[in-house]
């Protein structure tokens, strides 16, 4: 079962178009998959965020682009563990929600996404408190650590996924 959330436009989408928020509980038909994110929580409803030192970014869920021949829970699972250091089996994650961008005019030169594309969203539960973590040497993220839910309110203010975020503990 789906249920739209929100339909809004992004910045980074150079064309018009339509970005939905999603909830729904198997992986998107009709378009492809771009981009997966883990969404994991520990026993105490804490937000597993990695933090991006580039204008704009900061603390964010870990994820990002599909290797090519990965499935999405895959690149959840890696980007996880590149992102935060924090290790999970993709077995372990499952979808909740994704978010579809539809162009609604001629993408542009060197754009590089199909319409519609989807950023695929997984969710995870760890048993007890989440053990601290940090990205291995080499990662796009400076750090990463545990955050409750006030905390990511108040860090991730106006991010696309805050609806997803809330919609874990609704």
């Amino acid at each position: 079962m789906e249920r739209l959330l929100e339909s809004r436009q992004v910045p980074w989408v150079p064309v018009p178009h339509r970005f939905d928020v999603v909830l729904g509980d198997r992986l998107p038909a009709g378009g492809a998959v771009t981009s997966a994110f883990a969404f994991v929580l520990d026993a105490d409803d804490r937000t597993l965020l990695t933090h991006v030192d580039r204008p704009g970014r900061g603390w964010e869920v870990p994820g990002g682009h599909l290797d090519p021949g990965e499935t999405p829970a895959e690149a959840a699972a890696r980007e996880l563990v590149e992102e935060t250091g924090f290790r999970l089996a993709a077995e372990r994650l499952t979808v909740f929600a994704w978010h579809r961008i539809e162009l609604l005019a001629a993408a542009p030169a060197g754009y590089r996404y199909p319409s519609p594309a989807y950023l695929v969203m997984f969710r995870a539960r760890v048993a007890g408190a989440g053990r601290a973590t940090s990205p291995p040497a080499g990662s796009e993220s400076s750090r990463a650590g545990w955050r409750t839910r006030a905390e990511v309110e108040r860090l991730c203010a106006g991010r696309t996924w805050l609806p997803l975020h809330r919609a874990l503990f609704a």
